[in-house]
């Protein structure tokens, strides 16, 4: 069976989340992108908890809960808080659960070291070490994954409270960490450039707050699993079994809002080589920069750009489908009916969105939206768009072009190769 799996969400008692985020929300709109299993999110928060427990139902596959046709697994995000060596380190790690009889287990742990409550995504008191040893306490069926483990802030490797390596977070518990999220900001490429990250399994999730189809599975999981299972899903994501773990999806690096250096309020954003000439500050107003993905990598990379694991699993870069529209008609992220209304009439005649972005054939996109999106997809499908950078929270920027000569061929195609 194929799973396409977006593994962190949120739920609507998350900080600034939606209130559209609940669970038949979530189900219909992972359709409409093509995911057939979806992390719950925020099993910590009791009155989501409450509600995940009324509405899914155990599926046919063990570990796998089922709505209306959409399969759910446990799932929450919660940042550890600690000091060490007189710095606050402060944490955020995806947790994947086997059922809600081991996720009670958890949370009755857990609530002795944070309010569980106040936030969908809580913070606790404790360091990740003691995160894996509380989480293995309950049992092995667990997976503590370190999320969006470049971002700034709240992350593994950040540069405002992150370590340098896995082993520097995790000390002893490290052995027991198989797997770590790419986040928006960075790609497998960036990461292969750590050899120190060879054995872990790359996966990559969304974190939406939203569950439109263009905040959910904008980034997701593809497996191959003969017997679904919760063990199978394990399995395959430790082992990095590339017949298990097909690929992952990715939005370009660079449309992440950590991507490069910058000062949002002074609308500096910076390649890190021009961001050390100038000390990392900003020009405008003299204050530090938000020092971004790229140029943490670059600190930490002992490997060339472009250098490639032996046994690195495959990905893919794309974009959402409504996001797509909008930049290629001009409107940028703006929603419209009308956007959206050309946005349904895809869905409705091709099923979803992975195979508008993946496989239909760009001459019936066209009979059905026009040049301008067929085109710009194609160019999404073949690497060919540029993107200005993110930086210091703001998204980057795909730039299509839309003077077309012929299916497939664009004026100043130069300027938009990578």
């Amino acid at each position: 069976m194929k799973i396409y799996a977006d593994f962190h969400i949120h739920s609507r008692y998350s900080r600034a989340t939606s209130r559209e985020m609940s669970i038949p929300n979530l189900a219909y709109w992972a359709e409409k992108k093509g995911l057939n299993l979806l992390g719950t999110g925020d099993f910590t928060h009791p009155i989501w908890l409450r509600e995940l427990k009324a509405l899914l139902k155990p599926s046919e596959f063990e570990g796998f809960y089922i709505y209306n046709r959409t399969f759910f697994v446990l799932t929450a995000e919660v940042n550890t808080v600690f000091e060490r060596g007189g710095k606050v380190h402060r944490i955020h790690h995806l947790i994947l659960a086997p059922d809600f009889e081991a996720v009670d287990s958890l949370n009755s742990i857990l609530e002795r070291r944070g309010d569980l409550i106040s936030d969908g995504r809580p913070s606790l008191h404790m360091t990740p070490a003691e995160l894996v040893d509380s989480v293995l306490e309950v049992g092995q069926d667990f997976e503590v994954i370190p999320a969006h483990i470049w971002t700034p802030w709240f992350s593994l490797f950040g540069s405002v409270s992150g370590f340098n390596s896995v082993e520097e977070a995790f000390e002893d518990a490290s052995v027991h960490i198989h797997a770590l999220e790419t986040g928006l900001s960075s790609d497998p490429p960036m990461n292969w450039r750590l050899s120190c990250l060879d054995r872990y399994a790359l996966v990559s999730s969304s974190d939406a707050h939203s569950p439109w189809s263009w905040r959910i599975g904008r980034e997701l999981n593809v497996f191959s699993l003969g017997e679904p299972s919760f063990k199978a899903l394990l399995r395959a994501i430790r082992n990095k079994s590339p017949s298990e773990f097909l690929f992952t999806i990715e939005t370009n690096p660079a449309y992440g809002k950590y991507h490069y250096d910058g000062h949002s309020r002074c609308g500096i954003s910076l390649h890190p080589r021009e961001a050390m000439k100038l000390g990392n500050r900003c020009p405008v107003c003299g204050k530090r920069l938000t020092i971004g993905v790229l140029h943490r990598v670059e600190e930490l990379a002992d490997r060339p750009e472009g250098y490639r694991p032996q046994e690195a699993l495959p990905y893919r870069d794309l974009l959402p489908l409504y996001e797509i529209i909008s930049f290629s008609l001009g409107s940028g992220q703006k929603y419209s009916k009308s956007m959206l209304n050309v946005y349904n009439g895809l869905i409705n005649r091709f099923g979803n969105e992975l195979k508008i972005l993946l496989e239909s054939p760009i001459d019936e996109i066209s009979a059905c939206a026009g040049e301008d999106i067929a085109n710009s997809i194609l160019m999404i499908r073949e690497g060919r768009v540029r993107i200005e950078p993110g930086y210091d929270g703001v998204y980057g920027r795909p730039i299509f072009s839309t003077k077309l000569r012929g299916r497939g061929r664009f004026d100043d195609l130069q300027d938009y190769l990578r």
